[in-house]
Protein backbone atom coordinates (compact mmCIF):
# COMPACT_ATOMS: atom_id res chain seq x y z
CA UNK A 1 0.00 0.00 0.00
CA UNK A 2 2.96 2.25 1.10
CA UNK A 3 4.08 1.79 -2.77
CA UNK A 4 0.63 2.95 -3.89
CA UNK A 5 0.24 5.73 -1.97
CA UNK A 6 4.13 7.08 -2.89
CA UNK A 7 3.26 6.35 -7.01
CA UNK A 8 0.44 8.59 -6.46
CA UNK A 9 2.05 11.14 -4.95
CA UNK A 10 4.97 11.32 -7.26
CA UNK A 11 2.17 11.54 -10.23
CA UNK A 12 0.53 14.37 -8.39
CA UNK A 13 3.68 15.70 -8.30
CA UNK A 14 4.73 15.49 -11.87
CA UNK A 15 1.29 17.13 -12.84
CA UNK A 16 1.89 20.01 -10.65
CA UNK A 17 5.83 20.43 -12.30
CA UNK A 18 4.18 19.85 -15.66
CA UNK A 19 1.54 22.72 -15.24
CA UNK A 20 2.50 24.97 -18.27
CA UNK A 21 3.10 21.40 -20.41
CA UNK A 22 0.15 19.95 -19.26
CA UNK A 23 -1.84 22.67 -19.75
CA UNK A 24 -3.73 21.95 -16.33
CA UNK A 25 -4.21 24.31 -13.52
CA UNK A 26 -1.24 22.84 -10.71
CA UNK A 27 -4.27 23.38 -8.15
CA UNK A 28 -6.06 20.14 -10.10
CA UNK A 29 -3.47 17.44 -9.33
CA UNK A 30 -2.89 19.18 -6.15
CA UNK A 31 -6.41 19.00 -4.68
CA UNK A 32 -7.30 15.66 -5.87
CA UNK A 33 -3.97 13.98 -4.73
CA UNK A 34 -4.86 15.47 -1.30
CA UNK A 35 -8.11 13.59 -1.60
CA UNK A 36 -7.25 10.24 -2.96
CA UNK A 37 -4.39 9.87 -0.73
CA UNK A 38 -6.44 10.75 2.79
CA UNK A 39 -9.36 8.34 0.99
CA UNK A 40 -6.97 5.45 0.84
CA UNK A 41 -5.79 6.06 4.73
CA UNK A 42 -9.49 6.04 5.75
CA UNK A 43 -11.03 3.35 3.59
CA UNK A 44 -8.21 0.61 4.02
CA UNK A 45 -7.78 1.85 7.71
CA UNK A 46 -4.00 2.60 8.06
CA UNK A 47 -2.31 3.16 11.00
CA UNK A 48 -1.73 6.69 11.47
CA UNK A 49 1.03 8.51 13.74
CA UNK A 50 1.80 12.06 14.98
CA UNK A 51 5.79 13.04 15.47
CA UNK A 52 6.52 13.67 19.15
CA UNK A 53 8.92 16.21 19.11
CA UNK A 54 10.43 15.99 22.52
CA UNK A 55 11.02 11.96 22.13
CA UNK A 56 11.70 12.02 18.20
CA UNK A 57 9.44 8.97 17.61
CA UNK A 58 5.64 8.53 16.50
CA UNK A 59 2.99 8.41 18.43
CA UNK A 60 -0.33 6.19 17.38
CA UNK A 61 -3.39 8.53 16.72
CA UNK A 62 -6.79 8.57 15.19
CA UNK A 63 -7.30 9.91 11.04
CA UNK A 64 -10.03 12.71 13.00
CA UNK A 65 -7.38 14.25 14.92
CA UNK A 66 -4.73 13.70 12.70
CA UNK A 67 -6.68 15.73 10.01
CA UNK A 68 -8.13 18.49 12.37
CA UNK A 69 -4.47 19.07 13.03
CA UNK A 70 -2.87 18.87 9.82
CA UNK A 71 -6.63 21.45 8.80
CA UNK A 72 -5.80 23.31 11.33
CA UNK A 73 -2.24 24.21 10.45
CA UNK A 74 -2.83 24.38 6.92
CA UNK A 75 -6.15 27.05 7.92
CA UNK A 76 -3.50 29.23 9.41
CA UNK A 77 -1.16 29.62 7.00
CA UNK A 78 -4.03 30.05 4.46
CA UNK A 79 -6.15 32.76 6.82
CA UNK A 80 -2.63 34.51 7.08
CA UNK A 81 -1.61 34.93 2.93
CA UNK A 82 -5.50 35.97 2.63
CA UNK A 83 -5.03 38.60 5.04
CA UNK A 84 -1.81 39.75 3.38
CA UNK A 85 -2.74 39.35 0.15
CA UNK A 86 -5.41 41.93 0.85
CA UNK A 87 -4.00 44.69 2.28
CA UNK A 88 -1.51 44.10 -0.48
CA UNK A 89 -4.58 44.95 -3.22
CA UNK A 90 -5.62 47.25 -0.59
CA UNK A 91 -2.55 49.51 -1.55
CA UNK A 92 -2.74 48.94 -5.18
CA UNK A 93 -6.12 50.22 -5.35
CA UNK A 94 -5.40 53.15 -4.09
CA UNK A 95 -2.18 53.16 -6.75
CA UNK A 96 0.05 53.11 -3.54
CA UNK A 97 3.01 51.55 -5.28
CA UNK A 98 3.18 54.34 -7.69
CA UNK A 99 4.76 56.37 -4.79
CA UNK A 100 8.16 54.45 -4.68
CA UNK A 101 8.74 55.35 -8.45
CA UNK A 102 9.23 58.92 -6.82
CA UNK A 103 12.67 57.22 -4.96
CA UNK A 104 14.08 56.62 -8.14
CA UNK A 105 16.36 59.52 -9.90
CA UNK A 106 19.37 58.07 -11.30
CA UNK A 107 19.47 57.31 -15.34
CA UNK A 108 22.40 55.37 -14.44
CA UNK A 109 22.36 51.72 -15.34
CA UNK A 110 24.35 50.65 -12.90
CA UNK A 111 22.63 52.74 -10.12
CA UNK A 112 19.16 51.97 -10.87
CA UNK A 113 20.27 48.06 -10.93
CA UNK A 114 21.32 48.87 -6.86
CA UNK A 115 17.88 51.01 -6.78
CA UNK A 116 16.30 47.91 -8.00
CA UNK A 117 18.21 45.64 -6.05
CA UNK A 118 17.71 47.27 -2.73
CA UNK A 119 14.08 47.88 -3.39
CA UNK A 120 13.52 44.18 -4.13
CA UNK A 121 15.62 42.88 -0.96
CA UNK A 122 13.59 45.42 1.19
CA UNK A 123 9.94 45.03 0.04
CA UNK A 124 10.30 41.62 -0.81
CA UNK A 125 10.61 41.24 3.25
CA UNK A 126 8.07 43.02 3.94
CA UNK A 127 5.34 42.37 1.54
CA UNK A 128 6.45 38.72 0.21
CA UNK A 129 9.04 37.96 -2.71
CA UNK A 130 5.84 37.45 -5.20
CA UNK A 131 3.99 40.54 -4.76
CA UNK A 132 7.52 42.80 -4.58
CA UNK A 133 8.19 41.26 -8.26
CA UNK A 134 5.23 42.40 -9.58
CA UNK A 135 5.79 45.79 -8.22
CA UNK A 136 8.84 46.90 -9.17
CA UNK A 137 8.73 45.45 -12.98
CA UNK A 138 5.79 47.37 -13.25
CA UNK A 139 7.56 50.76 -12.16
CA UNK A 140 10.53 49.05 -14.43
CA UNK A 141 8.56 49.21 -17.23
CA UNK A 142 7.57 52.90 -16.56
CA UNK A 143 11.33 53.56 -16.06
CA UNK A 144 13.11 51.28 -18.69
CA UNK A 145 11.50 51.26 -21.86
CA UNK A 146 14.02 49.58 -24.21
CA UNK A 147 12.95 45.23 -23.46
CA UNK A 148 17.02 44.04 -23.99
CA UNK A 149 17.73 46.67 -21.57
CA UNK A 150 14.77 45.43 -19.27
CA UNK A 151 14.99 41.70 -18.97
CA UNK A 152 18.12 42.21 -17.29
CA UNK A 153 17.53 44.16 -14.71
CA UNK A 154 14.45 41.91 -14.23
CA UNK A 155 16.61 38.50 -13.87
CA UNK A 156 18.67 40.88 -11.12
CA UNK A 157 15.17 41.67 -9.37
CA UNK A 158 14.07 38.10 -9.29
CA UNK A 159 17.57 37.00 -7.34
CA UNK A 160 17.15 40.01 -4.68
CA UNK A 161 13.69 39.70 -4.10
CA UNK A 162 13.86 36.04 -3.85
CA UNK A 163 16.96 36.79 -0.76
CA UNK A 164 14.98 39.17 0.49
CA UNK A 165 12.24 36.87 1.43
CA UNK A 166 14.65 34.21 2.89
CA UNK A 167 15.01 36.38 5.98
CA UNK A 168 12.07 37.52 6.99
CA UNK A 169 9.07 35.20 8.16
CA UNK A 170 6.26 36.99 5.81
CA UNK A 171 8.60 37.35 3.36
CA UNK A 172 8.16 33.72 1.32
CA UNK A 173 5.48 31.53 1.66
CA UNK A 174 8.16 29.11 2.86
CA UNK A 175 9.50 30.57 5.48
CA UNK A 176 5.70 31.90 6.48
CA UNK A 177 5.23 28.02 6.63
CA UNK A 178 8.36 27.28 8.99
CA UNK A 179 7.30 30.26 11.30
CA UNK A 180 3.33 29.23 11.54
CA UNK A 181 4.38 25.68 11.73
CA UNK A 182 7.02 27.26 14.47
CA UNK A 183 10.00 25.94 13.37
CA UNK A 184 11.67 29.36 13.56
CA UNK A 185 11.12 32.63 15.65
CA UNK A 186 11.49 36.39 14.42
CA UNK A 187 14.29 37.34 16.05
CA UNK A 188 16.32 34.14 15.48
CA UNK A 189 15.29 34.26 11.77
CA UNK A 190 16.55 37.73 10.75
CA UNK A 191 19.91 37.21 13.19
CA UNK A 192 20.69 34.03 11.07
CA UNK A 193 19.90 34.52 7.23
CA UNK A 194 20.24 38.35 7.09
CA UNK A 195 23.89 38.89 6.44
CA UNK A 196 23.41 35.14 4.28
CA UNK A 197 20.57 36.59 2.10
CA UNK A 198 22.37 39.87 1.62
CA UNK A 199 25.69 38.33 0.73
CA UNK A 200 23.25 36.16 -1.58
CA UNK A 201 21.91 39.40 -3.31
CA UNK A 202 24.75 41.67 -3.44
CA UNK A 203 27.18 39.46 -4.49
CA UNK A 204 25.35 39.14 -8.15
CA UNK A 205 24.84 42.52 -8.41
CA UNK A 206 28.11 43.32 -7.88
CA UNK A 207 29.02 40.42 -10.39
CA UNK A 208 26.09 41.95 -13.20
CA UNK A 209 27.83 45.54 -12.72
CA UNK A 210 30.61 44.23 -14.91
CA UNK A 211 28.43 43.07 -17.29
CA UNK A 212 28.26 45.17 -20.50
CA UNK A 213 24.30 45.07 -20.29
CA UNK A 214 24.77 47.73 -17.21
CA UNK A 215 27.06 50.10 -18.48
CA UNK A 216 26.27 53.09 -19.63
CA UNK A 217 22.53 55.23 -18.59
CA UNK A 218 19.50 54.99 -20.19
CA UNK A 219 18.55 58.65 -21.14
CA UNK A 220 17.22 57.70 -24.50
CA UNK A 221 15.46 54.91 -22.27
CA UNK A 222 13.92 56.67 -19.40
CA UNK A 223 10.00 57.79 -19.76
CA UNK A 224 9.67 61.60 -20.07
CA UNK A 225 6.07 61.22 -18.91
CA UNK A 226 4.46 62.10 -15.22
CA UNK A 227 3.55 59.62 -13.06
CA UNK A 228 1.71 62.65 -10.99
CA UNK A 229 -1.85 61.79 -12.55
CA UNK A 230 -0.83 58.31 -11.79
CA UNK A 231 -0.61 59.15 -7.60
CA UNK A 232 -3.78 58.92 -5.90
CA UNK A 233 -4.33 61.60 -2.89
CA UNK A 234 -4.36 58.55 -0.13
CA UNK A 235 -1.89 56.63 -1.96
CA UNK A 236 1.37 57.07 -0.07
CA UNK A 237 -0.75 57.33 3.11
CA UNK A 238 -2.27 53.66 1.98
CA UNK A 239 1.41 52.23 0.77
CA UNK A 240 2.71 53.41 4.62
CA UNK A 241 0.05 52.51 6.39
CA UNK A 242 -0.11 48.66 4.66
CA UNK A 243 3.68 48.58 5.04
CA UNK A 244 3.42 48.97 8.77
CA UNK A 245 0.39 47.21 9.33
CA UNK A 246 2.05 43.64 8.00
CA UNK A 247 5.57 44.39 9.73
CA UNK A 248 3.63 45.23 12.70
CA UNK A 249 2.30 40.99 12.60
CA UNK A 250 5.18 39.55 13.82
CA UNK A 251 5.40 42.11 16.30
CA UNK A 252 2.08 41.36 17.74
CA UNK A 253 3.19 37.46 17.61
CA UNK A 254 5.93 38.39 19.84
CA UNK A 255 3.75 40.43 22.48
CA UNK A 256 0.59 38.05 22.43
CA UNK A 257 2.14 34.73 21.76
CA UNK A 258 -1.13 34.51 19.81
CA UNK A 259 -0.68 32.93 15.96
CA UNK A 260 0.15 35.19 13.21
CA UNK A 261 -2.66 34.99 11.20
CA UNK A 262 -4.66 36.71 14.54
CA UNK A 263 -2.06 39.36 14.47
CA UNK A 264 -2.58 39.77 10.14
CA UNK A 265 -6.50 40.14 10.45
CA UNK A 266 -6.26 42.47 13.05
CA UNK A 267 -4.04 44.65 10.92
CA UNK A 268 -6.26 43.94 7.94
CA UNK A 269 -9.12 45.18 9.79
CA UNK A 270 -7.35 48.69 10.31
CA UNK A 271 -5.94 49.19 6.97
CA UNK A 272 -9.48 48.61 5.56
CA UNK A 273 -11.14 51.23 7.53
CA UNK A 274 -9.02 53.75 6.81
CA UNK A 275 -9.67 52.43 3.05
CA UNK A 276 -12.75 52.59 3.50
CA UNK A 277 -12.79 56.19 5.21
CA UNK A 278 -10.46 57.43 2.27
CA UNK A 279 -12.74 56.24 -0.66
CA UNK A 280 -15.81 57.66 1.26
CA UNK A 281 -17.45 54.69 0.70
CA UNK A 282 -19.94 52.55 4.17
CA UNK A 283 -18.01 50.51 5.85
CA UNK A 284 -19.81 47.07 5.41
CA UNK A 285 -17.50 44.40 4.52
CA UNK A 286 -19.34 41.43 4.91
CA UNK A 287 -22.70 42.23 3.57
CA UNK A 288 -23.29 40.12 -0.19
CA UNK A 289 -26.88 41.58 -0.34
CA UNK A 290 -28.30 42.32 -4.10
CA UNK A 291 -28.81 45.96 -2.44
CA UNK A 292 -25.28 46.14 -2.11
CA UNK A 293 -23.83 45.20 -5.53
CA UNK A 294 -23.75 48.34 -6.77
CA UNK A 295 -22.38 50.16 -4.04
CA UNK A 296 -19.61 46.51 -3.32
CA UNK A 297 -18.08 48.41 -6.56
CA UNK A 298 -16.86 50.95 -5.45
CA UNK A 299 -15.67 49.58 -1.74
CA UNK A 300 -11.74 49.10 -1.50
CA UNK A 301 -12.33 45.90 0.37
CA UNK A 302 -14.65 44.45 -2.28
CA UNK A 303 -12.70 45.12 -4.99
CA UNK A 304 -9.55 43.80 -3.63
CA UNK A 305 -10.78 40.93 -2.27
CA UNK A 306 -12.23 40.22 -5.55
CA UNK A 307 -8.30 40.18 -7.01
CA UNK A 308 -7.21 37.70 -4.33
CA UNK A 309 -5.80 34.91 -6.46
CA UNK A 310 -7.84 31.83 -5.03
CA UNK A 311 -6.26 29.37 -6.95
CA UNK A 312 -3.24 29.80 -4.86
CA UNK A 313 -5.03 29.14 -1.69
CA UNK A 314 -6.51 26.26 -3.17
CA UNK A 315 -3.37 24.99 -4.67
CA UNK A 316 -1.60 25.51 -0.79
CA UNK A 317 -4.43 23.77 0.60
CA UNK A 318 -4.25 20.31 -1.86
CA UNK A 319 -0.10 20.33 -1.24
CA UNK A 320 0.14 20.93 2.20
CA UNK A 321 -2.72 18.27 3.50
CA UNK A 322 -1.77 16.26 0.58
CA UNK A 323 2.45 16.24 2.17
CA UNK A 324 0.23 15.90 5.76
CA UNK A 325 -1.10 12.39 4.50
CA UNK A 326 2.33 11.30 4.00
CA UNK A 327 3.72 12.66 7.42
CA UNK A 328 0.31 10.68 9.18
CA UNK A 329 1.36 7.50 8.23
CA UNK A 330 5.10 8.28 9.24
CA UNK A 331 6.40 7.72 5.51
CA UNK A 332 8.60 10.67 5.96
CA UNK A 333 9.83 10.72 9.32
CA UNK A 334 10.97 6.92 8.44
CA UNK A 335 12.83 8.54 4.75
CA UNK A 336 14.52 11.23 7.02
CA UNK A 337 15.86 8.12 8.95
CA UNK A 338 17.03 6.94 5.90
CA UNK A 339 18.68 10.38 4.04
CA UNK A 340 20.22 10.93 7.05
CA UNK A 341 22.12 7.40 7.24
CA UNK A 342 23.02 8.00 3.43
CA UNK A 343 24.10 11.55 3.45
CA UNK A 344 25.14 12.23 7.23
CA UNK A 345 25.98 15.65 6.73
CA UNK A 346 22.72 17.76 6.50
CA UNK A 347 24.30 20.79 5.40
CA UNK A 348 24.50 18.55 2.08
CA UNK A 349 20.37 17.25 2.40
CA UNK A 350 19.61 21.13 2.49
CA UNK A 351 21.55 22.35 -0.16
CA UNK A 352 20.19 19.58 -2.75
CA UNK A 353 16.70 20.83 -1.49
CA UNK A 354 17.83 24.55 -2.63
CA UNK A 355 19.12 22.90 -5.72
CA UNK A 356 15.90 20.97 -6.30
CA UNK A 357 13.61 23.90 -5.26
CA UNK A 358 15.08 25.30 -8.66
CA UNK A 359 13.47 22.43 -10.49
CA UNK A 360 10.22 21.69 -8.61
CA UNK A 361 7.40 24.25 -6.79
CA UNK A 362 10.02 24.82 -2.91
CA UNK A 363 6.45 24.68 -1.34
CA UNK A 364 5.60 20.96 -1.42
CA UNK A 365 9.52 20.67 -0.74
CA UNK A 366 9.40 22.66 2.35
CA UNK A 367 6.28 20.85 3.53
CA UNK A 368 7.94 17.75 2.91
CA UNK A 369 11.04 18.59 5.15
CA UNK A 370 8.85 19.88 8.23
CA UNK A 371 7.41 16.52 8.14
CA UNK A 372 10.61 14.73 7.92
CA UNK A 373 13.06 16.60 10.71
CA UNK A 374 12.04 16.59 14.11
CA UNK A 375 14.68 18.97 15.64
CA UNK A 376 13.54 21.81 17.97
CA UNK A 377 12.39 25.16 17.27
CA UNK A 378 14.53 27.60 15.96
CA UNK A 379 17.29 24.54 14.95
CA UNK A 380 19.92 26.25 12.56
CA UNK A 381 18.39 23.20 10.23
CA UNK A 382 15.04 25.45 10.29
CA UNK A 383 17.12 28.49 9.29
CA UNK A 384 19.24 26.32 6.29
CA UNK A 385 16.14 25.00 4.67
CA UNK A 386 14.59 28.93 4.80
CA UNK A 387 17.43 30.04 3.14
CA UNK A 388 18.15 27.28 0.66
CA UNK A 389 14.45 27.35 -0.23
CA UNK A 390 13.84 30.69 -0.71
CA UNK A 391 17.18 31.87 -2.81
CA UNK A 392 17.32 27.98 -4.63
CA UNK A 393 14.74 28.27 -6.87
CA UNK A 394 16.67 31.62 -8.16
CA UNK A 395 18.80 29.50 -10.60
CA UNK A 396 15.66 28.74 -12.64
CA UNK A 397 13.20 31.39 -14.25
CA UNK A 398 10.13 28.82 -13.13
CA UNK A 399 12.28 27.82 -9.86
CA UNK A 400 9.85 30.23 -8.07
CA UNK A 401 6.84 32.67 -7.72
CA UNK A 402 8.91 35.65 -8.37
CA UNK A 403 10.63 33.70 -11.42
CA UNK A 404 7.11 32.44 -12.97
CA UNK A 405 5.42 36.14 -12.81
CA UNK A 406 8.52 38.13 -14.40
CA UNK A 407 8.66 35.50 -16.96
CA UNK A 408 4.91 35.90 -17.96
CA UNK A 409 5.34 39.96 -17.21
CA UNK A 410 8.36 40.37 -19.66
CA UNK A 411 7.98 37.26 -21.76
CA UNK A 412 11.60 36.58 -20.62
CA UNK A 413 13.11 33.15 -22.53
CA UNK A 414 13.66 29.94 -20.03
CA UNK A 415 16.94 29.35 -22.12
CA UNK A 416 17.57 32.95 -22.26
CA UNK A 417 18.00 33.05 -18.02
CA UNK A 418 19.38 29.87 -18.02
CA UNK A 419 22.86 31.57 -20.11
CA UNK A 420 22.54 34.67 -19.02
CA UNK A 421 21.43 35.05 -15.32
CA UNK A 422 21.17 31.40 -13.74
CA UNK A 423 25.12 31.52 -13.15
CA UNK A 424 24.64 34.57 -11.19
CA UNK A 425 21.86 32.94 -8.74
CA UNK A 426 24.14 30.32 -8.63
CA UNK A 427 27.16 32.22 -7.29
CA UNK A 428 24.90 33.98 -4.80
CA UNK A 429 23.59 31.06 -3.73
CA UNK A 430 26.86 29.12 -3.27
CA UNK A 431 28.06 32.73 -1.61
CA UNK A 432 25.22 32.58 0.99
CA UNK A 433 25.25 29.36 1.63
CA UNK A 434 28.93 29.21 3.26
CA UNK A 435 28.08 32.37 4.72
CA UNK A 436 25.78 30.60 6.88
CA UNK A 437 27.93 27.75 7.61
CA UNK A 438 30.76 29.66 8.93
CA UNK A 439 28.70 32.22 10.84
CA UNK A 440 26.69 29.03 12.35
CA UNK A 441 29.62 27.40 12.89
CA UNK A 442 32.34 29.90 14.45
CA UNK A 443 30.14 32.65 15.54
CA UNK A 444 26.68 31.42 16.52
Amino acid sequence: MEILLIALFVMGYLAITLEHTLKVDKLIPALAMMAVLWAIVSVFHLPVFEVDVILKQLTPTHIEEALLHHLGKTAEILIFLLGAMTIVEIIDYFNGFATIKNFIKTKSKKGLLFIFSGLAFILSAIIDNLTATIVLITILQKVIKVRDTRIWFAGLIIIAANAGGAWSPIGDVTTTMLWIGEKVTTGKLILNLLIPSLVCMIVPVLLATTLPAFKGDISEDIDQGSSDDDVHPYGPTMLYLGLTAIIFVPIFKILTHLPPYVGMMLSLAVVATFAEIFSSAKINISSIDQDHEEHSSHSPVHSSLSKIELPSILFFLGILMAVAALESLGMLFEFAGTLNATIPNSDVVVMLLGVGSAVIDNVPLVAASMGMFSQLTDDPLWHFIAFSAGTGGSMLIIGSAAGVVAMGMERIDFFWYLKKIAWLALVGFIVGSITFILMRDFIF
